[in-house]
């Protein structure tokens, strides 16, 4: 764990700070390629920028909402870990849906372009969440399992790196994506692959991380991946019903 890479007088320069910091970078470097590869204008990139902020926002506000009953709401608020995915993505996307309106690029084709970046830039997250020690899995006998006792919260008990997991499936997820965009599919199906893909991804994490069930056997994690799965599955449906209707016409 390296929680903290360096000081600046009493400012701690965090691992964590800096890989969101990198995560970003990286993806609106991806989102302004895959505008290019849209043919939309490149300054639509700055509805990734406040995506970017609106995400973070959103994932730290709603994450400290979830953990409230461990510690103050401010000092959850201003720790040096703790991100809700699912907050960073309500954020994000508002934020980045209404920027697309204001640079009138299509919502879905903006989103398609948007999925590679999503997915490379919480990849490189959940790596910073590694350092710091947070958002691990339960106990594990398994070679890999790692202790975090200066983590959040501290385990001198080998647990599940889900970070890592997590982060390898979306690296993939990435690749896959740009290569889906690189054969020209269909803006909808790009954006169901992801929707599906990573609500699986996490889904299937949850099984072996740390966190509250609240609906039977299923976490809150759990019951927002089902959404998006089903969101994808609707697209899908959607997408060959239009084709369908255009062979007909």
């Amino acid at each position: 764990m390296y929680p903290v890479l360096f000081r600046i007088g009493t400012f701690d320069i965090t691992s964590f700070g800096v890989l969101v910091a990198v995560a970003a970078l990286v993806g609106i470097s991806v989102f302004t390629q895959e505008l290019r590869r849209s043919g939309f204008p490149e300054e639509g990139a700055n509805a990734a920028i406040g995506g970017v902020l609106g995400g973070l926002a959103g994932a730290k506000v709603i994450w400290s909402l979830e953990f409230a009953g461990s510690e103050p709401f401010t000092n959850l608020l201003f720790s040096r870990g703790g991100l809700s995915w699912f907050g960073g993505f309500a954020g994000g996307i508002a934020v980045g849906l209404w920027l697309l309106r204001r640079y009138r690029i299509p919502i879905v084709s903006g989103l398609a372009a948007a999925a590679p970046a999503l997915a490379f830039g919480h990849a490189i997250g959940r790596i910073g969440c590694f350092l710091v020690g947070d958002d691990y899995g339960r106990p594990s006998s398994l070679p890999w399992a790692i202790a975090f006792p200066n983590g959040l919260p501290p385990t001198t008990v080998p647990v599940h790196p889900t970070q890592l997991y997590e982060a390898a499936a979306l690296a993939i997820l990435g690749i896959l994506l740009l290569r889906w965009r690189g054969q020209h599919l269909a803006d909808r199906l790009v954006l169901a692959r992801y929707l599906g893909c990573a609500g699986a991804i996490r889904f299937a994490i949850e099984f072996v991380r740390v966190n509250a069930h609240i609906a039977g056997p299923f976490t809150l994690a759990q019951l927002w991946s089902l959404g998006l799965m089903v969101s994808a599955v609707l697209l899908i449906v959607n997408s060959r019903r239009e084709a369908a209707l255009r062979r007909i016409a």
